[in-house]
């Protein structure tokens, strides 16, 4: 605008001396002066200010000397140097009645105006005495001490001078054009208006004015004449220009409702400084809504971030309704959330409102319960017209929500009768939940409460049948079996999912409960009753098989063991063994050893192995047959040296050879039974027996050496040893457990290692197990499996293992595992130990043995899809802790198939993190929907999906969707910092990204 400056002429040096002056100018004496002021005019003021220092210093003329004084201040500013206002400043205090003392500020202040220098043009003209200036100067002082304002936007001073010139022939036209413009930037278009048309017949101005009259029309509600004025402009504008003037057309279209129009000038639009803002975004996104055309309108609304006013809240309920017209769900669920918190539009926040609630219902929501949802716009708009349609829904939501728990809360606060229906199948849920979780007593709370509440009888009869199977996990057989019966007796058992279940968990009941005649009538008519589940079927002829066999129901039993050996499934050799054992009951003793036989070699890593070989020594026995019967316990103690029978085997082996007078033999085995396994009843009875045989022999002495070397049997205590623990062992027995405890902890501090020491310890094991006193239970159970294999090893095993899983000592529960693993005889306690070591490894970060061990427990047919699923997320998680991405993604397919509760929240959950790292945002997107849906109850998985979800979007170019869930996840989930803090650095990402062509996103805000 400088152009338009008329610029100040400095007073004309020339004509300014005075007559005296002149005078002396001429004279010889001031040649050096004369030549000084030369060099001034001529712009050389170096050269001039080193000569008029000397004439100052030369002279004794003092009108001369501040004339010197004077060109020399002036000079130094001029040249920028240093001291230059002191040097002005001493001029005039100095020659206070130089005629040049009111010029000097004026000069040096037009010089810095001439110069651009605004701020130091202002300085010094505040120090002019404007009362001196006339005419011409006094307009010029007005016009350039406004504009020096005006330059340094103080806009109120500038006002003031250039109000001072606007009628001034020389400085009116530029003074209006300055204050018109101040008037439009502080929003007065009127008074802008006024001052423009004033001066716009300018031809210096015509140019200048043109864009602004076009915005002011614009601004005054004038849009056809900014639209005429608009596209006159269009043609000569420059390119910062003309992208505002089709602002300006485009939004007066807009605000005339011509959505056709407007398109194509607000599209030309290129923001300021390249940047658009909310407002820009929602108005092109709502000419495209206007035109049908949504996905336009969503790629504009969803550049909308960080909105906070009505703009912002019509742009996201605009935006909703695109993703409504164009099958986007789930993302319109957020905008309309997001519409919805907002206060600046009553009507649009009860609309959207009331569309989440419903597509809450239709698709999950990650953020609330669907059931609180419904609820709370219920509430909030008790007279919305809705209110029967959402009361449907709300009910109905209690279930399909699958949030059961927290459905609880909110149906134990209504007493109505429909959320009685509902609370009656949210109990049943709830407990069936709780029951796959293994929490067995809470979940038998869910369906004594859902019972309470008998509204819908085929749900009275599915919470009877699970009530039931907790009293039988429970150990209350007897109740079961009660429960198992009430089932069968409601007339809509039948068209339940349980039904095929019944007889065969009844003949358990019975089973457990020892009723054997009643379990085998049960097993033979699930038997009878169901052809198709093959793995049932067998397990059902196998126990039908033991029930006949412990009812002594011999041939009756091997046709139920034959049956389940033609099925050809799991635990065929156990069936193959229990028909060999069931022959020799019915003096069928040559099958009987063929079987055997053929035992080892038919299922030669059978656990019944040694089963086979003791019972195979014991027939041969019972024939006389000596040598077979000791070949059978040699290859015994050979092939399974862990085995319980192995000192068992070796004290028959014993009695052998003393029946046959091989009494050294018989000593020499005994004394090895006595020494290896200490302790231990076969330890007791071949004491007993080498007694005998040294008594016979006459040989008392030596049998009185031996036994004083064995620490667990004291001679001449021996009977008060017997006393004491059969009184202690009678308390056990009869279940008085606190006189059982107290007796047996008197025994073995009286007899650390008395005859009965490890059953003793047993004793004291399970005792304390029982009251969950389990770090008592712990040096009883290493006493017993630090003494050598015997019938309680196994279980101490077990137990003690249990006790450190328990006590989430993992340290200490491997090594125990691993021996459990080997030396058990029972297949539950081999899973149990094989599943458990891959959980204790994966807790100690040994991923390595924890995918091994899961491995193992994957080949055991007899699992069931619980362990499976335990199994196949430790090789996952293990895979995902070691980079192993593709085989964790196989792990967690196969999870996502067979696990139920969080597991399969968990598998679902990385489904849709692989669907995210190959690309497939969509389909990532898809999954979180179902995460939400079907597994709301799950938060962490729910607030991780969501947090995925927001990277899809941001990766399918929706700014909108990826800030406003994570805004979310911020918002909602604070329970959970690592999610909260893993979505504030992606948020901050974003927020970035969008600052850099959104001018109304602070840059990395939250």
């Amino acid at each position: 605008m400088q152009k338009f400056i008329t610029v100040f002429t400095a007073f004309l040096l020339y004509t300014s001396i005075l007559s005296a002056q002149q005078t002396a100018i001429y004279t010889d004496d001031l040649v050096k002066y004369n030549k000084a002021l030369s060099l001034y005019n001529s712009q050389q003021y170096l050269a001039a200010q080193t000569l008029f220092e000397e004439v100052k210093h030369e002279t004794d003329d003092t009108t001369v000397k501040g004339d010197c004084a004077y060109y020399i201040a002036n000079a130094a500013v001029r040249l920028n140097q240093q001291g230059a206002d002191n040097l002005m400043q001493a001029f005039v205090s100095e020659y206070p009645t130089s005629t040049k003392r009111n010029s000097a500020f004026l000069d040096v202040a037009s010089f810095y105006f001439e110069n651009g220098k605004y701020a130091y043009a202002r300085k010094w003209y505040d120090r002019v005495d404007e009362g001196s200036l006339t005419g011409g100067a006094r307009e010029t002082f007005d016009f350039n001490n406004g504009y020096s304002y005006y330059k340094s936007k103080q806009y109120d001073q500038a006002k003031k001078f250039l109000n001072r010139v606007r009628d001034s022939q020389k400085y009116g036209s530029q003074a209006k054009y300055y204050l018109g413009f101040m008037a439009y930037e502080g929003d007065d278009y009127q008074e802008a208006d006024e001052l423009f048309d004033a001066v716009e017949d300018k031809e210096d101005y015509k140019e200048e004015l043109a864009y602004f009259k076009a915005d002011l029309n614009f601004k005054l509600g004038k849009f056809d004449q900014a639209i005429a004025e608009g596209k006159s402009q269009l043609p000569t504008a420059n390119p910062k220009e003309r992208s505002e003037l089709n602002k300006i057309i485009g939004e007066s279209y807009f605000n005339q409702e011509k959505y056709t129009e407007a398109l194509p000038y607000l599209k030309e639009y290129k923001g300021k400084r390249g940047r658009w803002n909310n407002t820009d975004y929602y108005q092109l996104g709502y000419t495209y809504y206007k035109q049908g055309d949504y996905e336009n309108a969503i790629n504009e609304f969803n550049k909308i971030v960080d909105g906070k006013n009505s703009v912002a809240q019509n742009a996201y309920y605009h935006l909703a309704e695109s993703y409504l017209k164009t099958d986007k769900k789930q993302q319109a669920l957020n905008a309309f959330k997001n519409a919805s918190e907002m206060d600046f539009d009553e009507k649009i926040k009860e609309d959207s409102g009331l569309n989440y609630a419903k597509l809450s219902y239709e698709i999950g929501n990650a953020y609330q319960t669907v059931p609180q949802v419904i609820a709370n716009y219920i509430k909030d708009f008790p007279k919305t017209p809705a209110k029967e349609e959402l009361e449907i829904l709300l009910i109905d939501s209690y279930i399909t929500s699958k949030n059961y728990k927290e459905a609880l809360v909110l149906l134990e606060k209504n007493n109505s009768f429909e959320n009685k229906v509902a609370l009656q199948k949210v109990a049943f849920y709830r407990g069936v939940e709780l029951y796959n979780e293994g929490n067995y007593l809470e979940s038998q709370e869910m369906f004594k409460k859902s019972l309470k509440e008998p509204r819908d009888e085929q749900f009275v009869a599915r919470a009877t049948y699970w009530n039931a199977e907790c009293d039988y996990v429970l150990g209350n057989h007897k109740e079961a079996v009660i429960g198992y019966k009430q089932y069968a007796q409601n007339s809509n058992a039948a068209s339940t999912p349980e039904y095929n279940d019944l007889n065969y968990n009844i003949a358990y009941a019975y089973f457990s409960d020892k009723d054997y005649e009643n379990a085998a009538s049960y097993f033979e008519k699930f038997t009878t009753e169901n052809t198709e589940d093959r793995v049932r079927r067998n397990d059902a002829y196998l126990r039908l098989g033991d029930s006949r066999f412990i009812s002594s129901k011999y041939w009756p039993a091997l046709e139920a063991y034959n049956k389940a050996i033609e099925i050809n499934a799991a635990d065929r050799d156990y069936a193959t063994f229990q028909k060999s054992m069931s022959y020799g009951f019915v003096n069928r003793n040559a099958d009987k050893i063929n079987g055997l036989k053929n035992f080892t070699q038919s299922f030669p890593k059978s656990s019944y192995r040694d089963d086979a070989l003791y019972e195979l020594g014991n027939v041969y026995v019972s024939q006389n047959n000596n040598d077979e019967a000791i070949a059978a316990y040699d290859q015994l103690v050979r092939d399974v040296p862990g085995s319980s029978y192995v000192s068992r085997a070796l004290l028959k082996k014993a009695l052998i050879y003393d029946n046959n007078n091989q009494s050294d033999q018989a000593l020499t085995i005994l004394r090895k039974v006595a020494g290896d396994y200490p302790g231990t009843p076969e330890a007791l009875q071949a004491v007993t027996t080498a007694k005998l045989i040294y008594i016979d022999l006459g040989r008392v002495n030596e049998y009185g050496q031996w036994v004083s070397t064995l620490d667990f049997i004291d001679v001449e205590d021996a009977e008060l040893d017997d006393a004491a623990y059969a009184s202690a062992e009678k308390q056990y027995l009869e279940n008085n457990t606190t006189q059982a405890t107290r007796l047996l902890d008197e025994y073995v501090e009286s007899y650390p290692n008395g005859q009965h020491a490890l059953k003793a310890h047993f004793y004291l094991g399970q005792l304390a197990f029982a009251k969950a006193d389990y770090p008592t239970t712990i040096p009883h159970y290493q006493f017993v499996i630090a003494k050598e294999r015997s019938e309680f090893t196994e279980q101490a095993l077990a137990r003690l293992g249990q006790v450190f899983l328990t006590q989430r000592s993992y340290a200490d529960a491997i090594p125990v595992l691993e021996r459990l693993e080997i030396e058990a005889d029972f297949p539950q306690n081999i899973i149990f130990a094989q599943s458990n070591l891959m959980k204790s490894y994966y807790e100690l970060e040994n991923y390595t043995d924890a995918v091994t061990y899961a491995e193992k427990v994957l080949t055991n047919a007899k699992i069931d899809n619980a362990v499976k699923s335990d199994a196949q997320v430790i090789i996952a998680r293990s895979s995902i802790k070691t980079g192993d991405e593709d085989r964790a993604k196989t792990a967690y397919a196969t999870v996502q198939g067979i696990a139920t509760g969080a597991l399969a929240a968990e598998a679902l959950y990385y489904d849709a993190y692989f669907k995210h790292k190959a690309n497939d945002f969509k389909g990532s997107n898809t999954t979180v929907q179902e995460l939400a849906r079907d597994y709301s109850g799950y938060k962490e998985f729910g607030a991780k999906g969501l947090v995925l979800m927001a990277k899809n979007f941001y990766a399918l170019e929706d700014a909108y969707q990826a800030t406003y869930i994570l805004e979310s996840v911020i918002t909602n989930f604070s329970e959970y910092s690592d999610i909260v803090k893993e979505a504030e650095e992606q948020l901050a990402l974003i927020k970035t990204n969008e600052a850099k062509t959104n001018s109304s996103v602070e840059e990395g805000g939250n």
